[in-house]
């Protein structure tokens, strides 16, 4: 195994109550730091663990596409690792959900000779089942990228919740915007009709990042979704709108093994 090594933590969503003693023995020993996070105060809470902590955010620009921004940042990290360093990534949330750098990353360093962990963390969805206090296993969750489940044939489950990613950027082809407008979320509105009646209660929700802040829990209607302010960082909630039926076939099935 070469020398250089590179872990990815999570930081957790709430700024400093998260962080878990694995992922903070990884930052305080790393030689360097990569942040991947957009709040500021975040970042100088991270420098105080660490004396060479870098910001990935300045790859991010408007019309940028995302996927020139993650190689960057790849390779950005990957510079130190080849230089025999011991290289820490931080990410928002944990590191391996909904983040394409900390995987392609670790894939890369590996596929290199290095060593590379990642370390699991609270993310968003484990936040969400607590502000919102949904049990997965009541009923079942579907969780879909946005995007992908407007360009890709699903099939719906209107018995399990559907929670639906970054639909602040629904619709988005380009993998340049950090927003699309309404008449994106029409589409997504038209797709989700044939399953839903207009008047079905959905939730827009974010996570509270700081120990001041209360996550966002805001109810409306589905008809509402076109212009309700949604951003990248929301997730779209939207629960059962019918009871689950029983498949008897399987239970009789079930039912026979058992006399």
């Amino acid at each position: 195994m070469k020398d250089g090594r590179l872990s990815c933590v999570g930081l957790g969503m709430v700024l400093g109550a998260q962080l878990g003693p694995r992922a903070r023995s990884h930052i305080e020993q790393a030689d360097v730091v990569f942040a991947a996070v957009s709040d500021p105060l975040v970042e100088l809470w991270v420098q105080g663990m660490n004396r060479d902590v870098r910001s990935l955010q300045p790859f991010y620009a408007e019309g940028k596409p995302r996927s020139e921004t993650y190689r960057q940042m790849v390779e950005a990290m990957m510079v130190e690792v080849r230089a025999g360093r011991r290289v820490c990534g931080t990410f928002y949330g944990h590191p391996g959900v909904f983040a394409l750098v900390p995987h392609r990353a670790i894939a890369q360093a590996r596929a290199e000779g290095f060593d590379a962990v990642m370390e699991p963390a609270v993310s968003a969805e484990d936040c969400l089942y607590a502000d919102l206090g949904i049990d997965p296993g009541t009923y079942g969750c579907q969780h879909y990228e946005a995007s992908q489940f407007m360009f890709y044939q699903r099939r719906i489950d209107s018995s399990a919740y559907l929670i639906l990613w970054q639909v602040g950027v629904a619709g988005d082809r380009t993998l340049a915007r950090f927003s699309t407008g309404a008449v994106h979320r029409q589409v997504l509105l038209d797709l989700l009709m044939p399953d839903y009646p207009l008047t079905h209660e959905v939730i827009a929700y974010e996570a509270a990042t700081l120990p001041i802040s209360q996550p966002r829990m805001e109810r409306m209607p589905l008809s509402a979704l076109p212009d309700a302010l949604l951003r990248m960082e929301t997730t779209l909630v939207i629960p059962p709108a019918r009871p689950m039926r029983r498949n008897q076939d399987v239970l009789d099935r079930l039912a026979g093994l058992t006399e």
